[in-house]
This record gives C-alpha cells, sequence and structure tokens, in this order.
C-alpha cells in the first residue's frame, strides 16, 4: 500500500477528485496527509470529513523559503510519502526540497506546458489568441513548470471565452487528468523520471 502526501493552498478541489477516485476505484494506496500552508485552507475541513490526516504548516510564520521547506520536509516525512501531490499548492519550493524529493514529486499545471507558466495562465492564453488550452500534470523539477510532461487534457478556447469560463472548463479536466495520472503511476504504467 503506498503513501500519497497531498499539499493544497485553498479549496483542494483536485485533491476531492484524487480522494474520491482512490475510494471509487480502490487504489492500491492511501492518502496518508493532507498538508496546507494555510490554515484557513478549506480543503483541510474536507480531508477531515474523510478520515485523512491534516496538518498545517503557515509559510508566512518562517523567515525564508529554505525554513518552510525544512518545516514542510518534517511535516511531510510524517507520513513516509511515496509520492508527494501538489494541488493547488502556491508555494515555489527551494531546489533542495525538490531534489529530496526528485522522481516522486507531482503537479498540475493550468496550460498546455510549455506554454503559459507561471500564474494567470486563462488570461495569458485569451491575450495570445490561443486556440487550444488545457492543463498538463508533470514531474515537479527546481525549474518551475518545467519537469518532464506525463499527460495533458485539451479544451477548445471559444470565441466568448472569458478568463472565468475557461478556467471552469480547464479545472473539469483537471479533476479527470490529475486522478487518471495517479492511478497510472501507481500501476506502474507511468514512470516519474528524476
Amino acid at each position: 500500500m503506498k503513501n500519497i502526501v497531498i499539499l493544497i493552498s485553498g479549496r483542494g478541489s483536485n485533491m476531492q477528485a484524487i480522494v474520491a477516485a482512490a475510494q471509487a476505484q480502490e487504489w492500491p494506496a492511501r492518502i496518508a496527509a493532507v498538508i496546507s500552508n494555510r490554515a484557513d485552507a478549506e480543503g483541510l475541513e474536507f480531508a477531515a470529513q474523510h478520515g485523512i490526516p491534516t496538518a498545517v504548516v503557515v509559510s508566512k510564520n518562517y523567515p525564508s523559503r529554505a525554513e518552510f521547506d525544512t518545516a514542510l520536509q518534517t511535516q511531510i516525512e510524517q507520513f513516509s510519502p511515496d509520492l508527494v501531490v501538489l494541488a493547488g499548492f502556491l508555494r515555489i519550493l527551494t531546489s533542495e526540497f525538490v531534489q529530496h524529493y526528485a522522481g516522486r514529486m507531482i503537479n498540475i499545471h493550468p496550460s498546455l506546458l510549455p506554454n503559459f507558466t507561471g500564474l494567470h495562465t486563462h488570461r495569458q492564453a485569451l491575450q495570445a489568441g490561443a486556440l487550444e488550452h488545457g492543463a498538463t500534470v508533470h514531474v515537479v523539477t527546481a525549474e518551475l513548470d518545467h519537469g518532464p510532461i506525463l499527460d495533458q487534457a485539451r479544451v477548445p478556447v471559444l470565441p466568448d471565452d472569458t478568463e472565468d469560463s475557461l478556467a471552469s472548463r480547464v479545472l473539469a479536466q483537471e479533476h479527470i487528468l490529475y486522478p487518471r495520472v495517479i492511478r497510472q503511476i501507481l500501476d506502474g504504467k507511468l514512470r516519474l523520471q528524476k
């Protein structure tokens, strides 16, 4: 039974989709913990209601990124993770932290990488006149949003799209894509490159 630790910063809708899929499909893994860098993250309540241990490591309580990452790593390690899943975790991680979890940490990004890295991806797509947008699950590396791509989901950009309408359609695809990729990792159909 593999241990999955999920990191969130907000409502954790991708985390909720992962939990639902793990239960419905009886994954050979357990969601060992949901950890947030914000005490008010709505997703913590969902996790607790589903019997999943939760923890909070408040990023603003640490004077440096390195000190926060050290505290976060200490918390994660209590759950012996086989896979660390970033699900709306809004922190840039140090290269030392990333190296520690090399080959066992993944992220989902709301664009078709390598296009539109960073924030406001839906706005970027609309401003660029993109005809297609979507989401990417990738291995986390020290370079932000540049790790090896594991899978993508695509949506057309419609002529009347706004940031919100496009974001909504992409998010719906994320909820399908992310659990599918994790299941493929668990089944050995996808291997994480370091």
